[in-house]
């Protein structure tokens, strides 16, 4: 169910998100200051991209970029959807690629469930399509596994923001990003079959929606 909240101090006056991605942020949101100083420096570069085109009136195109687009790439693109959402922070479109192609791991999307948001497989087969609701008036993300310079990205005036250490090394330079900055995670595929598979999944779905949140706290709407 969508629900319209007001979010006290927050830049944003009302919020969209279903009830359960409100209930999962704002338990988030404590944990800003547990984010190291070091890692905040990364992600501030990331805000001053969306702050300068906020304040240029341009639209706020953000790329995540892992090798396989498979799991940290989707965490990455659904949180910033929702966080622009949350935040009130308009003309945002985030989008994801790898540096191969595979697909949107399918214990990716559960953790993407269980933090609240409305998935819905559209076609099968080795790379199968989902759309990820974010918010009751918005368009669901269309989410495959595609190269991050797929023509269903934007080829120009985009920050990419690099989520794997390995595709930060292999794209040194991305072509046609305004902006590049690197924030690679743990890949929670080192626990695949393991005991600890949806504890790990969960764990960085919630560091990356952590940090995202971050992100999109320090943008200031323009009024």
């Amino acid at each position: 169910m969508a629900t319209t909240i007001s979010l006290g101090d927050d830049p944003v006056k009302k919020s969209v998100l279903n009830d359960a991605l409100v209930t999962y942020v704002n338990a988030l949101k404590p944990d800003f200051f547990k984010i190291p100083a070091d890692r905040k420096a990364q992600l501030d570069r990331i805000t001053t991209f969306i702050q300068q085109q906020v304040n240029a009136g341009e639209p706020i195109q953000l790329t995540y970029i892992c090798t396989h687009n498979s799991r940290r790439s989707h965490f990455g693109q659904i949180w910033a959807a929702a966080a622009a959402v949350y935040y009130g922070i308009p003309n945002v479109k985030t989008f994801s690629g790898g540096t191969e192609v595979s697909a949107f791991n399918e214990r990716a999307v559960a953790a993407c469930s269980r933090a609240g948001f409305i998935i819905k497989k559209v076609s099968e087969g080795a790379n199968p399509v989902y759309d990820v609701i974010v918010a009751s008036d918005k368009e669901p993300i269309r989410a495959f596994s595609k190269k991050y310079d797929d023509t269903a990205n934007p080829q120009r005036d985009f920050c990419a923001v690099m989520t794997c250490s390995q595709a930060d090394a292999a794209c040194p330079m991305v072509r046609g990003a305004a902006a590049r900055v690197a924030t690679p995670y743990d890949d929670p595929k080192a626990f695949d079959g393991k005991a600890e598979e949806t504890a790990k999944y969960d764990e960085r779905c919630k560091q990356i929606a952590t940090e995202t949140l971050y992100v999109f706290s320090n943008v200031k709407a323009k009024r």
